[in-house]
């Protein structure tokens, strides 16, 4: 059997890996002002309804054919399709996978870019004083700003490649290593300080007392989308991780930790966030724009906010740094399974990912007006197609290969659980997640 050559080293490593995966973006950025669009409490309620139902079944899915295959996610699902007897179609799956991931990274690496931009200004004190309307002019000024955003995405595209060229036990597991304890605890202090903001009763509330009159198909469906984006589940990039997982590690156990922590990060950021914005008399449902015209202005007006709003653009910056490393693996190893060698693997993905990372880039100038469909921009698809379509669309047919067409032997040995919980799996990937998946697409799509 052609296995993967590398292997994380520990069974911490392969949990900080997938928990990198899962942290970024989807918890810092995009969960506080999705949040603050959807209601409130009671998004937070649906998403994590939908972490426990359809995240957690999935995701463990994605590793086990990961795990069973030891490949590229691409050679896992046509290997283990042509065992079981099934169509090697399935291999199709990876590269659908792999195209996700290509669209979420190109947005991905420019708003992370962003973030480069904003931490610069905040050490330099930029915000100090500034009024409102010049905050927001300034961040205005810089979307419109094509040089501007090229350079920071270039920047953080090139952090990003360089990681993953290094290889497993080099790269991605070195940097886990160190990146993700720091992100953790700059999230810690943030979460610490903003107890001390008088806004901090009123975030508890917003984010814990839901009204469930605000629920609607469309709150519904982003709340799957976020718990599909927010955990990396849907694109195969944890089916590439699966492979290199550890033989006699607890796959539920490691799944469950990932889940925790991915949650917890998304509820202190979201707690830091809000407790600033209210204590400011802020609107939370600033949209995109809420990180980068909103914090700025809020953390301006309090003692320190100039030291906290630098800590806090660094954590976005680790956050988003491990994560894209992470995302940008599977397709890495997709292109390795090709015979191409890592370093150049590595440098294919990182230019094909910079070139539709312009797309957003023009988005915000040149192309702002130029809305070829569903009267959305460039940036607005790549945002909103692949994180809330695409992955559950990807996350459901992965189910539907781990728990009905994988051999129940190589399920079970690769799921590495008793018969009692291999069969609960199965039940609720099969009965619940894949139908609950299914229903929820369409209702969103009517």
């Amino acid at each position: 059997m052609n296995e993967t050559l590398e292997r994380w080293s520990t069974r911490r490593a392969f949990i900080l890996a997938v928990t990198g995966a899962a942290v970024g973006l989807g918890n810092i950025w995009r969960f506080p002002y999705i949040t603050g669009e959807n209601g409130g409490a009671v998004f937070l309620v649906l998403y994590v309804a939908f972490v426990l139902l359809l995240g957690l079944p999935v995701m463990m899915a994605e590793i086990m054919v990961g795990r069973a295959g030891r490949r590229s996610p691409v050679a896992s699902l046509g290997h283990l399709a042509a065992t079981a007897g099934a169509s090697r179609h399935w291999r199709l799956l990876g590269l659908f996978g792999a195209f996700t991931v290509f669209c979420i990274l190109s947005f991905y690496s420019v708003v992370s870019g962003w973030s480069i931009e904003f931490l610069v200004a905040s050490i330099n004190g930029e915000f100090r004083g500034a009024a409102p309307a010049e905050v927001g002019a300034g961040f205005e000024a810089f979307l419109a700003d094509p040089g501007r955003m090229i350079f920071n995405h270039t920047l953080f595209l090139l952090m990003t490649i360089l990681v993953v060229a290094a290889g497993v036990a080099k790269g991605l597991e070195r940097l886990n290593n160190v990146l993700m304890p720091l992100l953790y605890l700059l999230l810690l202090m943030l979460a610490g300080y903003a107890t001390t903001t008088s806004g901090f009763g009123t975030a508890l509330e917003w984010l814990f007392r839901p009204d469930f009159s605000a629920v609607t198909p469309l709150v519904v469906m982003h709340a799957m989308g976020h718990a599909f984006f927010t955990l990396a589940v849907g694109a195969c990039a944890l089916m590439a991780y699966g492979a290199y997982m550890p033989d006699h590690q607890s796959l539920p156990r490691a799944v469950g930790a990932v889940a925790v922590l991915d949650v917890t990060v998304a509820l202190l950021a979201g707690i830091a966030i809000f407790s600033v914005v209210f204590s400011q008399g802020m609107d939370p449902g600033e949209g995109p724009g809420l990180m980068f015209v909103t914090l700025p202005i809020a953390f301006a007006e309090l003692p320190w906010g100039a030291l906290w709003l630098s800590f806090f653009f660094l954590l976005l910056l680790l956050a988003t740094w491990t994560s894209s490393i992470n995302l940008a693996e599977p397709m890495v190893a997709t292109l390795q399974g090709l015979g191409l060698q890592r370093g150049v693997s590595a440098a294919l993905v990182g230019l094909a990912v910079w070139l539709l990372g312009l797309l957003t880039v023009f988005s915000f100038s040149s192309l702002a007006e130029w809305r070829p469909l569903f009267g959305m921009n460039g940036f607005e698809l790549v945002s909103t197609i692949p994180p809330e379509i695409f992955l559950p669309l990807g996350g459901m047919l992965i189910a539907i290969f781990a728990a009905w067409v994988l051999p129940e032997s190589a399920a079970r040995r690769a799921l590495g659980v008793s018969d009692s919980g291999f069969a609960l799996w199965r039940m609720v990937t099969r009965w619940i997640a894949i139908p609950l998946t299914l229903v929820v697409l369409v209702a969103g799509l009517v």
